[in-house]
Order: C-alpha cells, then structure tokens, then sequence
C-alpha cells in the first residue's frame, strides 16, 4: 500500500491483561512492561477504524497503530441492519491474539441482544449496540458488563438522543453517528454537531462519566468541530489508514482535538 507500517506490533497477550470491566487497566508497551492506561484518563482517546484497513494485513495494520493509538475500532456489520457485510466474531477473537490495543467492537447488526456478549467473551474492551436494532436495551447493555466489557449505545444521525438519558446508568459511551452506517469514506454530517452538544449537556447534567464517540468522515477538517461540540472518543478510517504514515495520522488528529477540548466551553 507504499505505506510507512513499521512500527513495532505490543505483546500480543497485553490484551489479555484488560479484560476485568475494561475500565482503567494498564497497556503493555512493546517490550512487554505495564505502562499507564490513557483509558479513562485523558480527555481525548483515538480509535482508528480497520474498516478502512487492507483485510489481508489486519494484524500489521493494527500494529501500524498500537503505540499512539487508544483503541482499535471494529465495525461488524451483517448486511441486514446495515447494506454491508464485514467482519465477524472469529476475526474479532484473532484480532485480540495478535493486538495488544483494546478492541471496540460496533455492532451493526440485527439482533444484537443475542450476540453482543459473545464479542466481550471474545475479548472486546468495547462492545457498542445500536439503539435501532436493540429489543432488550438493559438487559443487552448489561450482559456486555457482565462479560466483561464497556457497554456502548449508538444513534443513527436521524434518531435523537434524548429518549436516552434515562438509560445512561447503563453505558459507558454514548456513539453518536456523523455518517449513515454501512460503509466508509462517507462525508461528515454537520447536522450531528448540535445533537452532540445536548449530549454533552446530557451527561454533564448527570454527572455520568460516559464516554462521547463519534464515528463517520471524521479527519483533519471535523475532528476540530466533534471535540469542540463535545466529543472525546474519535473513530477514524480513512483518515488514518488512507494516510502514507497511519501512526503519523493519528498523532495529528490527535494534536488537534486536543486543542479543540482545550478550549471548548463544556470542559470550563
């Protein structure tokens, strides 16, 4: 792909060291030794999405990421909920072999009541449900912490949040959706900005330490907006894996949400 890759892969089993609630466990450098976890802690996480990976490298692809990363997103998709079909649980538990950054599993599934868990029993950090498709809302969001894993609930850019907020004792994060799920490469969708704001007003109002995820056409020219809006979990695909140095990419997207947080008027 004439891409800059080398970066050194983590100890394959650091992963492993996580699993117990993912909140707040340390990370293994690639030597193997604990290092502190930026999980919970910095106001800014990065998320590099493997939708926009080459499927035939995902492991080098994942190393590529693993030191300036916080998260690696996986997005699951059953060409039922969304017109699209990728990768499934047997990928995610050989991703979690050979990686040792957290996965967070976005499911776009139908039915995700009955398969959720089975991505925190299989090793994800992070295990997001769309509100859309979801049946049983507490009973799903608590079987993915009882296995072992954040919870995460998504909205598409046409569903509201606020018929929500009761439901933020059960969530770890909240994904709110710039694109239409299904496919990468799409075109950020500004109209989510505002309803990233009354989410941020939202868990403020609360006093829950819910996490604000936004994924969709998120790179060098939204990024800046989402944090700014409220956002402080950022998933990029093509953003970071279209790049030459994918490593480099994320470091820079960094530095500027960074910037936004620090002078976004929900953080005074």
């Amino acid at each position: 792909m004439g891409r800059d890759s080398s970066a050194a892969q983590q100890n394959p089993t650091g992963a492993a060291d996580g699993r117990g609630g993912g909140r707040d466990h340390p990370r293994r450098h690639p030597a193997g030794t604990a290092v502190a976890s930026r999980l919970g802690i910095m106001a800014v996480q990065m998320a590099p999405s493997i939708l926009s990976a080459d499927f035939a490298r995902l492991a080098d692809e994942a190393a590529a990421v693993a030191a300036v990363a916080d998260w690696l997103h996986v997005d699951v998709m059953d060409y039922h909920f969304v017109p699209n079909l990728t990768i499934g649980l047997p990928v995610v538990e050989a991703l979690h072999k050979h990686t040792g950054l957290p996965l967070d599993c976005h499911l776009m599934i139908s039915e995700p009541d009955r398969w959720a868990a089975g991505y925190a029993e299989a090793g994800a950090r992070n295990v997001t449900v769309h509100a859309e498709a979801l049946q049983s809302p507490v009973r799903t969001l608590r079987l993915i912490r009882a296995a072992g894993a954040r919870a995460g609930l998504a909205v598409n850019p046409a569903s509201p949040v606020e018929p929500f907020e009761d439901l933020l004792p059960e969530l770890d994060m909240l994904l709110l959706m710039t694109v239409e799920p299904g496919f990468g490469g799409q075109s950020f969708l500004d109209i989510v900005l505002p309803k990233l704001r009354r989410a941020r007003a939202m868990v403020q109002r609360h006093g829950a330490s819910v996490w604000l995820q936004v994924d969709g056409g998120v790179g060098e020219e939204t990024i800046e907006r989402c944090a700014e809006a409220g956002a402080d979990v950022f998933v990029a695909g093509s953003a970071v894996y279209g790049a030459d140095n994918p490593a480099a990419a994320v470091q820079a997207l960094r530095r500027r949400a960074e910037q936004a947080t620090a002078r976004a008027s929900w953080q005074r």
